[in-house]
């Protein structure tokens, strides 16, 4: 009786992504690990924005209604991170949820371009002041 023969595939690993695609920007996740403080406190939102966007070294340029730009989301503040450091600043949305005690971050989508647009619009006018 002759010996099975067994054959072993070798995995090659995937290269890393190249800088500028990194699965989660590192100015999101320093954001998120941020958002863990909150209170769960809805009149608490625009204080504590203001005190997460200063303690990472980003600007929170507004907060205003989600008017239904973000799934479950009453109100959005639009944070720019990134700008020190010869980083490519971007537009991030801290969203609060429906329920008043949770929020959450997110990225610019279609859905959003509008807003990240108007966001961007206003960084421009500000530095022309």
């Amino acid at each position: 009786m002759a010996a099975q023969q067994s054959t072993m595939d070798i995995a090659i690993p995937a290269p890393p992504p190249r800088v500028g695609e990194a699965a989660i920007p590192m100015a999101l996740l320093e954001l998120e690990l941020s958002l863990d403080r909150f209170s769960g406190d809805k009149d608490d939102f625009v204080g504590f924005t203001h005190k997460v966007a200063h303690d990472i070294g980003a600007e929170l340029l507004f907060i205003l209604p989600a008017s239904g730009l973000v799934d479950d989301c009453v109100t959005i503040a639009a944070v720019r991170h990134g700008q020190a450091e010869d980083k490519t600043p971007i537009i991030l949305f801290i969203c609060l949820a429906q329920d008043g005690t949770t929020i959450r971050v997110e990225q610019p989508s279609e859905r959003t371009a509008g807003l990240k647009s108007f966001a961007n619009s206003f960084v421009g006018v500000l530095e022309r002041i």
